[in-house]
């Protein structure tokens, strides 16, 4: 079923490689990001260099306005078909005795309600009790979820691990009207997150902590996102994929 596809946070990793897998795979896509707006257009760019059809639209998702608005914009491309909730921060390496009220509630209001909001949109749009014709979410959860991240960042593990929640319970909520909902937990994957939460070397550090002892790409993360969000993954959902390389 070809449409509209919201991706948040894609103007670079993770988020760039779906935008790219969603247009080949027919979808117009409207490319969410929130400062860098430079990057948004070369993902544009490259998805027209390729025939697809694709809008840039700035979107703080920790902002109920511009979540509006974003949704507002991709109206205007056509009738939604999905949804990856992929925008969301991690801060410095932390104690919990170590975290203010400040860091917690802008952590929690883009990772967690920033997600809840989007995904409310959609389902207005997507849902069979609202007219719709269907559709599917996918949101971004992390292995920190499993782990707690004791010792680095417990207030990121605790976002993603409601993130798990809200999956389960989304999916079973819209599962007769059209809505299809699944999460993926990223691990160790080598994008730029890292470098914004304070720890550009963290790839590194934690390649030998890894299973498979490499970290992973944004394209293979997105490969499973692209996958969830196809007809081929028609009879699942309320699932949590790890994309982890078996940590």
């Amino acid at each position: 079923m070809s449409g509209v596809v919201v991706i948040t946070g894609a103007s670079r990793g993770i988020g760039a490689a779906c935008a790219l897998l969603a247009a080949r795979a027919g979808h117009a896509v409207a490319v969410g990001y929130v400062s860098n707006a430079a990057a948004a257009r070369r993902v544009v760019e490259a998805i027209a260099a390729e025939g697809g059809s694709a809008r840039a639209i700035r979107v703080d998702v920790g902002s109920a306005g511009d979540i509006k608005a974003l949704f507002a914009a991709a109206d205007a491309m056509g009738p939604l078909v999905g949804l990856v909730n992929n925008a969301g921060i991690v801060g410095p390496r932390a104690r919990v005795d170590q975290i203010d009220a400040g860091r917690l509630e802008r952590m929690l209001r883009v990772n967690v309600t920033g997600s809840f909001l989007c995904a409310s949109e959609a389902v207005r749009r997507m849902s069979t009790r609202h007219g719709g014709k269907g559709g599917a979410i996918v949101n971004l959860s992390s292995a920190a979820a499993k782990i707690g991240a004791g010792g680095q960042y417990v207030d990121y593990a605790a976002a993603k691990g409601a993130i798990d929640s809200f999956t389960l319970g989304l999916a079973r909520e819209v599962a007769d009207e059209g809505i299809r909902v699944n999460a993926v937990r990223p691990g160790i994957i080598d994008t730029e997150i890292h470098a914004s939460g304070g720890e550009p070397d963290r790839v590194a550090q934690m390649r030998d902590a890894v299973p498979m002892k490499r970290e992973g790409s944004a394209e293979e993360v997105a490969n499973a996102i692209a996958w969830l969000l196809s007809e081929k993954a028609s009879y699942v959902t309320g699932a949590i994929l790890d994309v982890t390389g078996g940590r």
